[in-house]
C-alpha cells in the first residue's frame, strides 16, 4: 500500500549548508550519517514551532521535506539568518512528488538493513527514500522528479491508500502531523517531539539556535503544561478546535481522523476523561512513552 504525502521542500548547498541548517533546527544534523535522516522542528525565540521538518544529509546538499506550503515561510526565515554562511536555497516543490509505501510494503530497491537514508533507482528514476513512521511502524517515505510519477507509481507494491486513511492510522498509533494537525505555535515537549515522544526532533546537547534557551529550560524543569494525548469521538471536528471540560479551554484537538484526533491537552487531565471538542464529547486517551 502506498500514499501520496502533500508536500514542500528546499533544497540547501554550499559548503557551509551542514552547519548553516544545523544551526536552525532543533535536532543535531551534524552526528547525522552521510546520508542520513533527521526529524527537527525550526522553532521561534519563545521556542514554539513554527515548521517541522525531515532533513536529508546528502553528499552535494540538505533536502528539506516539509508539509505542504510550508517551504516558502521556511525558506524566508533561513534566508534572515544567512550573514556570511556559503549557502544556497532553492526551492523544489514544484519539481518533486513524495509518496509513503505503508509499513509491510517494501519497494524495490530499498534496503532493510540499510540506512535511514538510501538513493537508488527506481523505474528508470533515481528516488531518495527515508525510513519514516507515519503509520505506527516504520514504512518509507520516497521522493521523485514529478515528471517520473507515473512510472514510479506504476512500480510502487500494492495498491493506492487514500490520505485519510493514513492519517486514521496514525492517530491511531498517536502520531502528530505538526502541520495538518494545527500543532505551530506550540512547544515541541507539548506535541510529541521530545525524546520519549512519538516524534522525537529534539537534541539538548547539540549547541545553540532559535529557542534552544526555552528548550533547556524545559529540560531542566521538566515542566511543559500540556502533552500530546489521543482523543477518541465520533466528530468530525476541525483541526485546531478547543478542547473544553468543566467549561475550561483545556487544549486543543488535531485533525479528525478514524475515530478522533491526537491532541494537545494539559497534564491533569487523567486517561479516561471526558471532554468536549467544538461542543461534541470525546473521551481521553494517555499515549504511552516510547522507550
Amino acid at each position: 500500500m502506498w500514499t501520496r504525502i502533500p508536500s514542500s521542500s528546499l533544497r540547501v548547498t554550499g559548503a557551509d549548508r551542514v552547519d548553516f541548517v544545523h544551526g536552525q533546527m532543533t535536532n543535531n544534523l551534524r552526528a547525522a550519517p552521510t546520508p542520513g535522516l533527521v526529524p527537527c522542528a525550526f522553532l521561534n525565540v519563545r521556542g514554539q514551532i513554527e515548521q517541522f521538518a525531515r532533513a536529508y544529509r546528502r553528499e552535494q546538499d540538505v533536502y528539506l521535506h516539509l508539509d505542504a506550503d510550508q517551504a516558502g515561510a521556511l525558506a524566508a526565515r533561513l534566508r534572515r539568518y544567512i550573514i556570511f554562511d556559503q549557502v544556497e536555497m532553492q526551492d523544489v516543490t514544484d519539481e518533486l512528488r513524495t509518496v509513503h509505501v505503508w509499513p509491510g510494503a517494501v519497494p524495490s530497491g530499498w534496503q532493510a538493513d540499510g540506512g535511514d537514508a538510501q538513493t537508488f533507482e527506481l523505474a528508470g528514476s533515481t528516488v531518495l527514500a527515508g525510513r519514516v513512521n507515519r503509520a505506527g511502524a516504520a514504512g518509507v517515505d520516497l521522493h521523485y522528479l514529478a515528471r517520473h510519477e507515473d512510472a514510479v507509481l506504476a512500480a510502487l507494491p500494492g495498491t493506492e491508500v487514500p490520505l485519510a486513511e493514513l492519517d486514521a492510522a496514525r492517530v491511531q498509533a498517536g502520531i502528530p502531523d505538526i502541520t495538518r494537525d494545527a500543532l505551530t505555535g506550540t512547544l515541541p515537549q507539548e506535541v510529541g517531539l521530545d525524546l520519549n515522544g512519538p516524534l522525537p526532533s529534539i537534541s539538548y546537547r547539540k549547541g545553540c539556535y532559535v529557542g534552544q534557551e526555552i528548550m533547556a529550560r524545559l529540560e531542566a524543569r521538566g515542566n511543559a503544561r500540556y502533552h500530546l494525548v489521543r482523543l477518541t469521538g465520533a466528530g468530525p471536528w476541525e483541526a485546531g478546535a478547543e478542547i473544553t471540560a468543566d467549561g475550561k479551554v483545556v487544549g486543543q484537538a488535531g485533525l479528525h481522523a478514524g475515530s478522533g484526533s491526537v491532541a494537545r491537552l494539559r497534564k491533569e487531565l487523567a486517561d479516561g476523561a471526558g471532554v468536549q471538542v467544538a461542543g461534541q464529547p470525546a473521551t481521553v486517551q494517555l499515549i504511552a512513552a516510547h522507550a
